[in-house]
């Protein structure tokens, strides 16, 4: 089918949600190119600034992308698809997942009161238990806790900061590569990405810097456990991004420290530095990878204009997270059996990261992964390194969908690779490159 036969429509509204139909279904992919504003018309019976005022709808909310010469195409990860993973193929290990390993992952028990009765938590929405319990969770680590609140989860969270910080069109710098859901979030709020290149310390300076100069209002990174690269970032980058963000009092920036209690190392937080750190600021934290992945609850320490920010318009949406959630997380983060559970797996997940990290290395192979339970490995085609290593019986996962401009890699994760496993993967990891060597002549 042309391009053109799969949009239509007599207005921009029509045409525009004709287009998006057209991609949610498969009918228009990913990087391929709508037909030029006045050839549509033409077919369509329609003036060229109807059409045009359709593709301008197209890439405000981040379905379609303009490249110059090469005219309007269908996003990399249109935001009506999402960058959602394939299936895992029967009978492989999975390495792609990014989840935790289910043997250090506590039983959830619900409280055995539940909460009486139909009425509104609004006037109370979190239990004073947890919040004294989530004030003390960050001040170990030396992230102010006097101002701390509750969201469904680390996305939800920093979706809400940016829905009501921002506007449509306003940039919001990220890791590259970084977490692909928060990829697909910035654009589905009509809002622009800009990328800054990780190394193994975090966000680079230089490329916050310039993000900053382009205009970006929120920046959002990882301190540690950085996904997918496994960056952690260490004293002196903390106090080098203190000096970029220095010269921008008014932007926001938002911590996903997510793998908190398992991450491995210390936490160099942005917003440990008082007075003489970001004047915006919030760190996010979850449970769900050392707790259990169905408990949907994120805790969020921040400055007083973005508790109240967020807070009112959680009030106005949700309104509150569940009473019964929040009981159910009181008891495991004051269970000792779960706190001497959660320690294990931080040493374990440890172990195993390393472990691979040697073995690959064993093999002239470098990668990455100081910090978390994944590991980035570059190489020069993702997809003959993703089906080899699936023609040995391993899956991991292909890097596009976690980069925006960064070089090709794949994503292994060792939360329950025992460190033998890991040796096996190494060479048959080392095994395939060879091959696509010489496929490539060398």
């Amino acid at each position: 089918m042309a391009t053109q036969y799969a949009i239509a429509g007599g207005t921009a509204r029509e045409i525009a949600a004709s287009a998006e139909q057209a991609v949610a279904e498969g009918r228009l992919r990913p990087g391929e190119s709508l037909p030029p504003v006045r050839a549509l018309a033409g077919t369509l019976g329609v003036s060229p600034g109807t059409v045009a005022t359709a593709y301008k709808e197209l890439r405000g909310r981040g379905i379609v992308v303009t490249r110059g010469r090469g005219g309007t195409v269908v996003a990399p990860a249109p935001v009506v698809t999402s960058r959602r993973p394939p299936r895992v193929p029967e009978g492989l290990r999975d390495l792609a997942g990014g989840h935790p390993d289910p043997a250090f992952l506590p039983d959830l028990v619900p409280p055995g009161r539940l909460s009486p009765g139909a009425r509104s938590h609004r006037a109370s929405p979190r239990l004073a238990e947890l919040e004294e319990l989530s004030r003390a969770w960050f001040e170990r680590d030396g992230v102010p806790g006097g101002r701390v609140t509750f969201a469904h989860g680390a996305l939800d969270c920093v979706s809400r900061l940016l829905s009501v910080e921002l506007r449509p069109g306003d940039a919001v710098a990220v890791e590259d590569p970084g977490f692909h859901h928060l990829l697909d979030l910035v654009p589905a709020l009509g809002l622009r990405t800009l990328a800054v290149p990780v190394d193994d310390e975090g966000m680079e300076p230089a490329g916050l810097r310039a993000a900053l100069r382009a205009g970006a209002r929120a920046v959002v990174l990882c301190p540690r456990a950085q996904n997918p690269y496994g960056s952690r970032m260490s004293a002196g980058r903390r106090a080098e991004l203190l000096g970029v963000l220095a010269a921008a009092p008014d932007v926001l920036v938002v911590e996903d420290d997510h793998s908190a209690d398992t991450a491995g190392g210390p936490l160099h937080s942005l917003a440990t530095a008082g007075k003489d750190g970001p004047g915006r600021w919030a760190q996010v934290r979850t449970v769900s990878k050392h707790l259990g992945t169905d408990l949907r609850w994120t805790a969020m320490a921040c400055d007083p204009v973005t508790l109240a920010r967020h807070d009112g318009r959680l009030l106005l949406t949700s309104g509150w997270i569940s009473h019964v959630l929040q009981e159910t997380i009181v008891r495991l983060m004051s269970d000792p059996a779960t706190t001497a559970l959660v320690a294990g797996a931080a040493i374990a997940y440890e172990e195993r990261r390393t472990a691979l990290l040697a073995a690959l290395a064993g093999h002239g192979i470098g990668a990455h992964g100081v910090s978390g339970f994944n590991v980035w490995a570059p190489v020069r085609d993702e997809s003959a390194v993703v089906n080899g290593l699936r023609s040995r019986g391993w899956w991991v996962a292909g890097g596009a969908r976690f980069r925006i401009g960064s070089a090709p890699g794949v994503r292994i994760t060792t939360a329950d690779l025992e460190p033998a496993d890991g040796v096996r993967l190494a060479a048959d990891f080392a095994a395939v490159l060879a091959e696509s060597a010489q496929t490539y002549g060398g």
